[in-house]
């Protein structure tokens, strides 16, 4: 995995950073919906955040995620952070497809779906609810 990241390219949202010394990096500085919405237009691979939960956090706020992979692994640790903290823009999701592998571990893809409609809504096999407004 390592050999293969080191030869694709890289990018890393950062007001500090100037001179990254990882091969094939790019610093991306000033806007980041500016830098990313660019990037996303550009013809290649897909892009992904690896490690950083506060950028997962500024993308999902500015509307520029466009699919989830989430790992949720069969443990409790009590404490962390937590991937969409208090005013986190909400966000509607649709899963897309799930596996559980043989450790257990549920791996989810969601697709965002835009802001979470309020009023009624149905629980598949359950009962009727409201979404909180």
């Amino acid at each position: 995995m390592a050999t293969k990241l080191n030869t694709l390219p890289k990018y890393v949202a950062s007001s500090t950073l100037t001179a990254p010394e990882w091969a094939h990096t790019t610093v991306l500085a000033g806007d980041l919906a500016t830098a990313v919405t660019e990037l996303k237009q550009q013809p290649g691979r897909e892009l992904q955040v690896h490690g950083s939960g506060r950028l997962a956090r500024s993308l999902h706020d500015l509307g520029l995620v466009d699919e989830y992979r989430l790992w949720v692994f069969p443990v409790v640790l009590g404490r962390g952070q937590r991937l969409f903290g208090d005013g986190a823009a909400p966000t509607g999701l649709t899963l897309v497809d799930s596996q559980t592998t043989s450790a257990g571990v549920s791996v989810q893809i969601l697709h965002p779906t835009g802001p979470p409609k309020l009023g009624e809504i149905a629980i598949e096999g359950g009962t009727k609810g409201r979404a909180a407004g």
